[in-house]
Formats: C-alpha cells, structure tokens, sequence
C-alpha cells in the first residue's frame, strides 16, 4: 500500500512543522494526530492526542523514535519503548511503540492502512516490564494507559494478588495481575489487624515482595531474607518508590 497517498486523504492534514516526510491531521477541535514515516517509507508511526496538543512535543516524540526505529520496532514485540527522551516543559522519559496487531489505529476508516501503523506516545520508562505478553500489552495500552493525555501522570508497572480475610478482600486470579498503583496503596492500611491475610506486588523489574500483618506490618523482598518490621509511613513511601525504580 503506498502510504503518502492514504495519508492525503487525512481529514485537515498539513505538514508537521519542518519533519520531513510527517503530518498533522485532526477530526475536530479535541483530537489531533501527528504521524511520520519510518526511515524507509513503509510504515506510519502515529501519535494521537485528545484534548491538549503540543506540536513541539509531537516532533520530539516522533523524531526520537525515528532514531530509535531498530530498538522500537522489534519484530515480534507488541510493545516496544526507549528510555532516555527528554521535551521542554514535559516530565516524559520515554517513547513507547505498540504494534499494528495491538494498536489497530485506522480498522474503521481504512483497514487497509491498519497493519502498517504503529501508535507511538510519550511515556515513563517505570511504565513497562519490556516482557509484555499481547495479553498484557492490550491490557495496558487499551485499558490502563491514557495515552492520548499528554499532561498525564506515570502509571506504574504492577502486578499484584492479596487476601484480606478481615475485609473479604482479594484476587481471584491465580497469580499476579496487573493493577493500578491506588489499588495496592489502599489495600495496605487495610492489612491492620488481619492475620492470615498478605500483599503481593511485583514492579517492572520482576522483584516482588510479600506484606503480612503480625500485630504490625512485615515485608520481606521474595527470595531475599526474612521479613521486617515497617511502619505504615515508611511503608507506603517504600511501595511507591519501588514502582519508580
């Protein structure tokens, strides 16, 4: 399929600043789309934004992965990501690529164009394991991820399982599952005063740790030493700073 045709047909579509062989495009006021070829013509790296957009930050983003197409563009990765981006004005330090069969951009409007785009965003590099199944990967880019929010804050990489016999809380998947980081930091505190009951959580290095309560509240590093004692404080401060490492 030739690309730069497909591409003029875009709705408003206009060059994108002096990036060569890239485009703006919009639907309306709210949704803006930056978009430019791979270094050699055929494919399409979009970014899609709702709301705020930034056309600095669309050049940046796409620039970067343009020199970083061979580490991004993996085949046979779902979600790929660069660390090391920087923008004026943003705290982004990251790209991430997700692959056509995930992202599935143009499906409706032109289907025939959809296996050749990958959708390309600013990110944080604690967002990623680099291991994503496509389970995963659909997971975090269609439901957890607010990719097209380009004021956004990180949403760390986690995956958790718990029990609460006091509160009748708990996962009802057999392992870790991915969740958000509110979930793990309100499901801490509610630990008090059940015995019996644990918290598992895992960040994006694949090192987890098991918190127990035994008339207070014990963690101990899966498969580094016995437990310790922790205050609740500490705790929290302790949980947050692993998911950012």
């Amino acid at each position: 399929m030739e690309l730069r045709p497909a591409i003029a047909g875009f709705p408003n579509v206009a060059p994108l600043d002096d990036l060569a062989n890239a485009w703006h495009w919009s639907l309306n006021p709210i949704l803006h789309y930056a978009g430019a070829l791979t270094a050699d013509g055929t494919q399409l790296l979009q970014m899609n934004t709702r709301g705020a957009y930034s056309e600095d930050l669309a050049c940046a983003v796409l620039s970067f992965t343009r020199e970083h197409e061979r580490e991004l563009l993996h085949e046979g990765r779902f979600l790929g990501f660069a660390e090391g981006f920087s923008a004026p004005g943003y705290a982004f330090d990251t790209v991430a690529v997700v692959a056509p069969e995930v992202a599935q951009l143009h499906k409706v409007q032109n289907p025939d164009l959809t296996s050749l785009a990958y959708a390309v965003f600013p990110a944080y590099s604690c967002e990623f394991s680099g291991n994503e199944t496509l389970e995963e990967t659909e997971y975090r880019y269609l439901k957890m991820l607010p990719t097209a929010d380009i004021k956004r804050e990180p949403v760390p990489f986690l995956k958790m399982r718990f029990d609460n016999p006091r509160t009748g809380g708990g996962s009802t998947n057999p392992g870790r599952a991915l969740t958000y980081e509110r979930i793990l930091l309100q499901e801490i505190p509610h630990l008090e005063n059940a015995p019996g009951g644990f918290i598992e959580f895992e960040n994006r290095h694949a090192k987890a740790w098991r918190i127990e309560w035994h008339d207070g509240w014990f963690i101990a590093e899966e498969g580094a030493g016995a437990p310790r004692e922790i205050g609740l404080d500490e705790l929290l401060a302790f949980a947050t700073a692993r998911l950012r490492d």
